[in-house]
């Protein structure tokens, strides 16, 4: 069975380096585990080493934590259907919305229990996710101040993710300014600006983060040392947080063109292929439902990932620098989103080093 090494030294250095980075410039992190799922044993190397906030996308994942015996602050990144609010009021601390609605339904829920739930409200500056556009905020953030009073706990936004839009100061100074009409308007000053994710580190390492921007929501920076929007590794950190581990199970030389016409694989691509004559090919025991296989980088030097379908994987192994039998196992490095669907898939097994 395929399985995943999951590095849990290098992950809590990671956290460490990430902390003291944001700490120096007046910022405080939030540690964002979608990525894993929520595993208890992640989280709990970066509760011991920094973390005090955790960041996730599910209810499921949350309520994985708390019934580890975990309690940090939970902030809830994305909301549910509406027929689970109440439980993102019972499950979490602070909750980003992008809609009044939303807004307002998830506040008279959290009156009705008793259980203060704190609000950051999501502006759009540009990356086209979550959150009211920009240039109608203004109007909608002192709706939102008039919802939820002293709950508005912040003004937050996302870059990097969908639109792959770099972060820039003048995109966080947008923020700044809604922050200050508001008060002008209202008289109240909101306590957390939660704009930077991964994509926006180079601001913390140059210095160039607009005074007052005071929350980061982080998960690839600290779970692989990565930064995929700006095309690097983060000064730093390790990246030899995860390994994933394939067995072969099937080997034999093949041609390396395929017999026939071409048509659409099993995903609806049409594949296409080099001929370099006859090849040995491996075959290991993944697939398209375990991982994104364009996100590997097999360890062993010399061998090629050729393709997959559903559920194997298919590597051209002629030109490694190891000989390779039956039974015998490839690691490979992975990208975040070939992370993302390796900790979901439930046939690669978990292995904590």
């Amino acid at each position: 069975m395929a399985y995943v090494e999951v590095n849990r030294d290098s992950i809590a250095k990671n956290s460490r380096t990430i902390v003291e980075l944001a700490r120096s410039n007046g910022v405080k992190v939030a540690a964002v585990t979608k990525v894993v799922c929520g595993d208890p044993e992640i989280a709990k190397s970066l509760l011991e080493n920094g973390i005090k906030e955790i960041g996730e996308s599910r209810l499921e994942n949350i309520a994985r934590l708390k019934s580890a015996g975990m309690n940090p602050d939970f902030i809830l990144l994305r909301l549910p259907e509406k027929s689970r609010f109440r439980q993102v009021v019972e499950l979490v601390d602070s909750v980003l919305v992008g809609d009044l609605e939303s807004l307002s339904r998830l506040k008279e829920i959290s009156s009705e229990t008793e259980k203060q739930l704190k609000f950051i409200f999501m502006v759009d500056t540009g990356d086209l996710r979550e959150g009211v556009m920009f240039y109608d905020a203004e109007a909608v953030l002192k709706k939102a101040f008039e919802i939820v009073g002293s709950d508005l706990d912040g003004i937050g936004t996302n870059l990097g993710c969908f639109g792959g839009v770099i972060a820039t100061p003048s995109k966080f100074e947008i923020l700044l300014n809604l922050g200050e009409s508001l008060k002008r308007t209202t008289g109240y000053s909101v306590r957390r600006y939660s704009a930077g994710n991964t994509a926006s580190l180079p601001l913390l390492e140059e210095k160039n983060l607009p005074e007052g921007i005071n929350h980061f929501r982080l998960g690839e920076s600290i779970m692989c040392g990565t930064d995929v929007t700006n095309n690097r590794r983060v000064p730093g950190t390790l990246q030899n947080t995860f390994t994933l581990v394939g067995e072969i199970i099937e080997l034999a030389e093949k041609p390396s063109l395929p017999i026939g016409d071409i048509g659409y694989d099993a995903f609806g691509r049409i594949p296409k292929f080099v001929d370099k004559g006859k090849r040995m090919k491996a075959i290991l025991d993944l697939g398209e439902q375990d991982v994104v296989p364009s996100g590997l980088t097999p360890l062993v030097r010399g061998c090629e990932i050729i393709h997959a379908s559903s559920d194997h994987l298919i590597l051209d192994v002629t030109d490694s620098e190891k000989s390779f039998a039956v039974g015998d196992s490839i690691p490979f490095t992975m990208s975040y989103g070939a992370l993302l669907r390796v900790m979901t898939s439930p046939y690669v097994r978990k292995v904590y080093l």
